[in-house]
């Protein structure tokens, strides 16, 4: 495991100092890339720097992305960039564990949202399902489902839904009505009544299926309640009914290091840190408060080969 940067007295980093089965050690080299996640993993950072509730959030990727890259850069005078007190957050699967499984990869998230009605458990809806299609909110949706009651939220499909949902929603089984009322009934939600409230009057503001189109933003949206459902406010009317649960998962975090178009990290001092260089979910400033699907991909890749570049060249 790394443990710090080495610097020579020129302020270059030259290596890294390493601890294995037999102590510790020092690694050198012409130059160090840093592509070593967030803190995504590291509740003490998270309620540091993200605040209540991220403290508790459900990862669904490695417990090992703790933040020591972002430390270690820090304790010789990099500069923190970005949107440190945000991160990529979705919905997952409220039941599975801290730590997503490794094996079953992402298959924790719950993002069909748009297709159905998603209730706290207040018995409240909380926020408008059909914004936009779930790969532009569900970024956002995920930090809004934390701040719920329990952090926890039952999303509500009927018989309409079913083929809509993503496969992934196959990794655990529906609680399953044949009324909404018995539905609600089987759900830990504390105000029943209010729940059954909820979607009656979602119901009588909503439309038949008609003029639904999946494929885009159709305009059906609900009148005289709040919040608005914008786009694909189908009645709930085609049992028997299913609810998953869902919970706030945290994928990655915003905050990171600032560099240059070279993939050099900059000081405090606005200079380039020899000898160092950053990529991945490390880089500060991509992203900021929202979160488009697969865009960290993209920028892994671009700034991992700017930095692999730099790096082999010997760009200072």
């Amino acid at each position: 495991m790394v443990q710090s940067l080495l610097v020579d007295d020129s302020g270059a980093v030259n290596g890294v100092r390493v601890k294995d089965d037999h102590g510790i050690k020092e690694m050198t080299a012409k130059s160090v890339v840093l592509a070593c996640g967030g803190f995504e993993a590291n509740p003490q950072w998270r309620a540091q720097y993200l605040g209540r509730p991220w403290d508790h959030a459900k990862v669904r990727g490695t417990r090992y992305n703790q933040g020591d890259g972002l430390r270690m850069a820090l304790d010789i005078g990099a500069m923190a960039y970005g949107n440190w007190s945000s991160c990529h957050s979705t919905p997952i699967c409220a039941e599975w564990d801290d730590y997503a499984p490794r094996k079953l990869t992402d298959k924790s998230n719950r993002l069909s949202y748009p297709w159905g009605v998603m209730l706290n458990l207040k018995g409240n809806r909380f926020v408008d399902e059909g914004a936009d299609f779930q790969f532009f909110t569900y970024a956002l949706y995920g930090r809004v489902i934390l701040d719920q009651p329990n952090s926890k939220v039952w999303q509500i499909f009927d018989q309409k839904a079913v083929d809509l949902l993503e496969p992934r929603y196959s990794t655990s089984d529906p609680i399953t009505g044949d009324t909404l009322e018995e539905l609600i009934g089987k759900l830990d939600i504390e105000d029943k009544a209010r729940a059954l409230a909820t979607l009656q009057e979602f119901n009588a503001a909503a439309h038949d299926a008609e003029k639904f189109d999946p494929t885009e933003l159709d305009g059906l949206a609900t009148s005289g309640i709040a919040p608005k459902k914008s786009n694909w406010a189908l009645k709930l009317d085609a049992p028997p009914f299913l609810a998953y649960s869902a919970t706030g998962g945290i994928t990655f975090t915003f905050g990171g290091l600032r560099i240059n178009d070279k993939a050099q990290v900059i000081g405090v001092d606005w200079r380039p840190i020899k000898g160092l260089y950053c990529a991945g979910e490390m880089v500060g400033g991509i992203f900021h408060g929202n979160y488009p699907g697969g865009t960290g991909l993209v920028s892994g890749a671009v700034f991992g080969r700017i930095a692999g570049r730099s790096a082999a060249s010997g760009v200072n």
